[in-house]
């Protein structure tokens, strides 16, 4: 049939979505899937549970193979028509440590760093080196397979795999789907179904342009109205939100991604001059390594349950699956996808990675043009984009000032440090993140 390769399979619990997702469906059931990683321990365990999963909801009808290590990765990717990808170069320890230790050293606090910030910068430039080697693996043994991209930071890696590759890439973020439902809950409302939305920016910062419930009812104005009661009076349940609802009174938006992820994309939310700030949008500093560190807990005390034989699964609202049996049995669907602008949304750079909606088929991923973002959206994300491409060119070019010029154009880090000081931090993280970068000059 076909054949489905799993790039970073030890993420044990993505990997059971992603595939139990296409066990679940009938035109991808018969597929090989092939799971790869670096760590022999968390691949055998992954192994071990797409084997249980196959036998209980798939009648054991996919054949699933393991490959370990750099020495097996063609083998793994070889004749595979879609290739997931959900690696973390360098992992909780030592790299994301080290992205959240040493900036706080210059007093540079962070609450994810995973896609924008220095600690993004790093992430990317620790990352696409072996994401460039996935490609020419790809280019030699499945030359026509797509690349589902899940790893962050999405818009710098799939820009770099899309305009330094010949590989078939789209970038898929969970934050899509979940946007406008997540709007609604937050400030207690309800709204007939199906709801018809209009997303489009970049990723993490897809701006909800339209929002409409089934009788054609424009949402927005009471949207708004709530976002400034939640601000002002504290009503509603939206106490985590509040960056995001500042985003919708000040540039009358909502984004897609969390405000976890948004107080960090600008200069406006985390101050050291306005330490008060922290306390009146809730901004969570120092979550991702939290969150790291109760996950790693979670698996310890849930392996059992994964490996035990005894797993089964219900489909989520993952797009993997969606978009290969879309591909592979030509039946349309739409996504949010991340692609190369080209001239879809007009203020913005065409080399710029932007996430807007797409048509899946059997034509392949097909992205649906824009037209021009209001202007206070587009420079909000430009403040990002400038950033990504820096970051990009550092990756391509290997100097230095790449990564400084990404560093001091990257909004929340030049807001909060002197010139001298990002170029000693970056120094520092060059030198701490060790192999795990090449060597730049």
């Amino acid at each position: 049939m076909g054949k489905i390769t799993f790039m970073g399979a030890g993420s044990t619990v993505f990997a059971k979505n992603v595939l139990g997702d296409a066990m679940l469906t009938e035109s991808l059931r018969d597929f090989t899937i092939a799971l790869y990683d670096i760590d022999g321990e968390r691949l055998e365990e992954s192994f071990i549970m797409v084997n249980a999963l196959n036998a209980n909801i798939n009648e054991g009808r996919a054949k699933v193979e393991k490959y370990l290590g750099v020495e097996q990765r063609k083998d793994a990717l070889r004749g595979a028509d879609f290739v997931v990808n959900a690696i973390q170069v360098g992992g909780y320890e030592p790299s994301t440590v080290i992205d959240f230790e040493i900036p706080k050293k210059y007093g540079l606090r962070q609450t994810i760093a995973d896609t924008l910030g220095i600690g993004g910068i790093f992430r990317a430039l620790r990352t696409i080196p072996v994401m460039d080697d996935f490609a020419r693996d790809m280019e030699e043994v499945c030359p026509d397979a797509y690349f589902l991209n899940y790893t962050n930071p999405m818009a710098m890696l799939t820009g770099y795999m899309l305009r330094y590759t010949g590989v078939k890439t789209v970038g898929l973020c969970h934050s899509v789907q979940t946007c406008s439902r997540g709007l609604l809950n937050h400030l207690d409302m309800t709204a007939k179904e199906p709801l018809k939305e209009k997303i489009a920016g970049i990723n993490h910062m897809g701006w909800l342009l339209e929002l409409y419930d089934a009788d054609g009812n424009d949402l927005y104005p009471e949207i708004r109205r709530r976002a400034a009661e939640a601000l002002d009076e504290g009503k509603y349940s939206a106490q985590n939100d509040l960056v995001r609802l500042e985003y919708v009174r000040r540039f009358g938006y909502y984004c897609t991604e969390s405000s976890e992820h948004n107080a960090e994309y600008n200069p406006l939310f985390i101050k050291n001059k306005y330490p008060e700030l922290i306390q009146r949008y809730n901004i969570p500093l120092d979550e991702y390594p939290r969150r790291c560190i109760i996950q790693i807990d979670r698996w310890k005390s849930a392996k059992d349950e994964y490996v035990n034989g005894n797993v089964t699964h219900t489909m989520t609202h993952e797009y993997a699956s969606k978009i290969m049996n879309a591909i592979v049995t030509d039946t349309p669907y739409k996504i949010g996808g991340n692609v190369l602008n080209e001239g879809l949304i007009d203020n913005l750079p065409s080399e710029a990675c932007v996430e807007v909606a797409c048509l899946v088929n059997k034509a392949g991923i097909q992205p649906c043009r824009v037209g021009r973002l209001p202007t206070a959206l587009a420079a909000m994300n430009m403040t990002n984009i400038n950033t990504q491409l820096l970051t990009i060119e550092a990756a391509v070019t290997r100097k230095k000032e790449a990564i400084y010029a990404a560093a001091m154009l990257e909004p929340h880090t030049a807001a909060e440090l002197s010139i001298d000081d990002i170029v000693k931090m970056c120094d520092e993280l060059i030198e701490a993140h060790g192999d795990y970068l090449p060597k730049y000059n």
